[in-house]
């Protein structure tokens, strides 16, 4: 079992997972983008958000930066789907 690299407390278990989540639905949504450029830009954004904040211990930062990325998530995912209509 790999070691999380995560300080020990400082997110619960479900904060984590709900995080990991959002990471991964952002990479897939990110993978649909049409041009190369745009996606090398996205990944490389949203990758370097979460390493940024990843050391985040207060909770209530927590929450607003899972806000934060659900949002950005939803916002990808309408405009890809404008793109394609």
């Amino acid at each position: 079992m790999a070691v999380s690299k995560l300080p020990f407390a400082a997110l619960s278990l479900k904060q984590r997972q709900k995080v990991l989540g959002i990471y991964r639905n952002m990479l897939r949504t990110i993978q649909r983008v049409p041009d190369e450029a745009d996606r090398k830009y996205l990944r490389d954004w949203a990758r370097g958000e979460f390493k940024r904040n990843r050391s985040a211990t207060d909770q209530d930062a927590v929450r607003m930066m899972i806000t934060q990325a659900n949002n950005h998530l939803e916002e990808l995912q309408s405009s890809l789907a404008l793109a394609k209509s």
